[in-house]
């Protein structure tokens, strides 16, 4: 098994079974939900915007391991950031997991979000890896409705 490959999954299964900033938000202002019919995760983004930037963020729901991981990484990234920074990062994000990282321009570093990479390889698990991100879009533009990955 290649180095990244132990990585990946190193990291998914920490940040599935230790998820950070796994909890209701008291305060939030901005919340919305997500669904994966496939996979059956469900997850709430609760953030706290100031401004144009995120001073708090969190999640709660059920998922895979790789939703879990995804929702837990993303929040721990985007605290301090403005809504055009998490916008950047998103998109660098899902043309990673959707295997077109040579359409990526040049932006924000993923760091340790880049283990997602290897979703790529498994289309269906895409969806799982991004349904914090679609959700957390839905939470800035203060939607209220669900966001489906359907």
């Amino acid at each position: 098994m290649s180095d990244l490959r132990e990585l990946y999954q190193e990291v998914i299964l920490d940040h599935h079974k230790n998820p950070r900033n796994f909890r209701i938000l008291e305060g939030a202002n901005r919340t919305a939900e997500g669904y994966n019919p496939l996979c059956g995760d469900r997850i709430t983004i609760y953030l706290q915007l100031q401004g144009d930037v995120i001073t708090d963020i969190s999640f709660q729901g059920v998922g895979c391991a790789i939703s879990k991981a995804s929702a837990s990484m993303m929040t721990t990234r985007l605290k301090g950031k403005t809504r055009a920074e998490a916008e950047a990062l998103f998109g660098k994000f899902h043309r990673v997991v959707t295997g077109q990282r040579d359409l990526a321009p040049d932006g924000p570093e993923l760091g340790k979000l880049e283990v997602f990479a290897g979703v790529s390889e498994f289309p269906v698990r895409v969806k799982c890896a991004s349904l914090a991100w679609h959700t957390l879009r839905a939470a800035l533009d203060g939607g209220s409705q669900t966001v489906s990955t359907e």
